[in-house]
């Protein structure tokens, strides 16, 4: 039984990663379009997006009960771990090639990640409460 349920958690994050990956390869050649190709944006809009998502869904959808734990694993680490990314930043802080200018590159890229994931979690909390005041407590014996 424990076999099967590490597979299928282990499938579905492949699955998801998968998804998340072909999304930030869609969304980076958009922005790109939009930017004439300063994929220094790009990278830091995907990932802030992402970041924000996670932090909504960790703070709000998922602590419903009944939420499924393979898809916690397909959407957290699957799709949104694919569509982030974590090696871009770090490419194009290596193509900045000015030290203030990749110190200040990934000041900007991880600030605006954790930003956008703690306002994830702000957003996401709401639906945290509306669900604890619809769910029966269970008592403790």
């Amino acid at each position: 039984m424990k076999r099967n349920f590490v597979k299928n958690d282990l499938l579905a994050v492949v699955i998801g990663g998968a998804i998340g990956t072909a999304l930030r390869i869609l969304l980076d050649i958009m922005l790109s379009l939009i930017f004439f190709t300063l994929s220094i944006v790009s990278i830091i809009v995907i990932n802030a997006l992402g970041s924000f998502l996670l932090g909504f869904l960790v703070a709000g959808l998922w602590t419903r009960p009944k939420t499924p734990h393979w898809l916690k694993l397909a959407v957290g680490p699957g799709v949104l771990g694919g569509f982030t990314t974590f090696s871009g930043v770090m490419l194009q802080a290596l193509f900045v090639q000015n030290p203030w200018g990749t110190a200040g590159y990934l000041a900007l890229s991880v600030g605006t990640s954790l930003f956008a994931a703690l306002l994830g979690i702000w957003l996401g909390t709401p639906f945290a409460k509306k669900t604890a005041k619809r769910s029966p407590r269970k008592v403790a014996k």
